[in-house]
C-alpha cells in the first residue's frame, strides 16, 4: 500500500509532468509535429492563439491527447506510478524533482494572486 506522503508526492509529480507536456514552452518542440498554432488578432488589438490538430490516425490521436490536460494527466499518472513501482531507483529522483517544481509553481501562483501592484 502507498503512504499518504508518497501519494501526494506522486500527485505533485503527475501535475508537473502534465503541465510540462501540455502547456510549457520548453516542450513546444514535442507538440509541434501534432499541433499547428495560428494567431488571430481581435478588434481590440489582443491576440488569440488557435490550436489545430495535425494529421490523421495516430498523429491526430497524439495531438488530441497533448492538447487535453485531463487525457495527458492519465498517461502522466500511469508513467509516474509504473516507473515508481518497477524502477524506483530511476524514478524517485525524477518524482522528487517534478514534485519540487510543482510546489514551486503552486507557490508562484499563490504569490501572484495575492501580490499587490
Amino acid at each position: 500500500m502507498i503512504t499518504w506522503f508518497n501519494f501526494i508526492l506522486l500527485g505533485l509529480a503527475t501535475f508537473r509532468l502534465t503541465r510540462l507536456a501540455v502547456y510549457d514552452d520548453i516542450t513546444r518542440f514535442l507538440r509541434a509535429p501534432f499541433h499547428e498554432i495560428e494567431e488571430e488578432e481581435n478588434e481590440d488589438g489582443s491576440v488569440d492563439e488557435i490550436l489545430y490538430i495535425k494529421g490523421k490516425g495516430v498523429q491526430k490521436f497524439i495531438g488530441e491527447m497533448l492538447s487535453c490536460q485531463w487525457c495527458t494527466g492519465i498517461w502522466s499518472a500511469t508513467i509516474i506510478f509504473v516507473g515508481y513501482t518497477l524502477f524506483p531507483f530511476m524514478f524517485i529522483p525524477l518524482i522528487i524533482i517534478l514534485s519540487l517544481a510543482a510546489v514551486g509553481s503552486i507557490i508562484q501562483l499563490v504569490t501572484n494572486y495575492f501580490s499587490v501592484d
